[in-house]
């Protein structure tokens, strides 16, 4: 991940990296766990002293303009809470730096969760204003998805100045095309929230609460 940051040659995936410079503006949308100071991936963890030495060497080498990062994880706002804000970069995390975020959207023929509730509320106020992007700001849209957010407390961090007033559709594209096509509409889902460390757990509850009923119609 953080090769593919800086730009570097990978021998995985699609091997595409960030080819970016002064001039170019970068979005990151990151999910996955987290815990106090770390960011989970598969077979790995991202450390926030490692993210930070990393952004540091990227502003110093002029690869990019501006960068906005959103992050639903677990104890998000650790990995942010002391970025400068003289980096050009602004972070918005779906939890503070001492709390879990929420798994939200769940299938109930599926059993399981297919989204997170910080996530959730961000997509659905950028569909709102589909196509027309430049509409809203990053700080706007901040505080849109913070008051939508009640099981955790969205923060946002870095740069609350120049890229707090830019619109989204400067990291997120569509500035406002009539040519676009509106979005399909989504498909509806229970909207139980639950603490991403506790899904397992409820998963599992889930589990026996229907083998349970099966037994009770025999």
């Amino acid at each position: 991940f953080l090769d593919i940051l800086m730009g570097k040659s990978i021998d995985v995936g699609s091997g595409k990296t960030l080819k970016t410079g002064p001039k170019d503006t970068v979005f990151v949308n990151f999910v996955d766990h987290g815990a106090p100071g770390a960011l989970g991936f598969p077979d790995d963890e991202l450390h926030v002293a490692d993210l930070t030495k990393v952004l540091e060497s990227m502003h110093s080498e002029k690869r990019y303009k501006q960068m906005l990062w959103y992050v639903e994880a677990c104890y998000s706002g650790s990995m942010f809470n002391k970025l400068s804000p003289d980096m050009n970069i602004t972070a918005h995390t779906a939890s503070n730096e001492h709390e879990s975020s929420y798994a939200c959207v769940k299938d109930e023929e599926l059993d399981v969760y297919l989204g997170d509730c910080w996530s959730l509320n961000w997509m659905n106020n950028t569909e709102q204003i589909f196509p027309y992007l430049n509409k809203e700001t990053v700080g706007e849209q901040y505080e849109i998805v913070k008051k939508m957010t009640t099981e955790s407390h969205a923060q946002i961090y870095g740069d609350l100045t120049y890229i707090y007033n830019e619109s989204i559709s400067a990291f997120m594209g569509h500035p406002g095309s009539k040519t676009e096509t509106e979005p399909v509409s989504a498909r509806k889902y229970s909207y139980k929230s639950t603490a991403s460390q506790d899904v397992m757990m409820e998963y599992l509850k889930m589990k026996r609460e229907k083998s349970t009923t099966k037994k009770k119609l025999r």
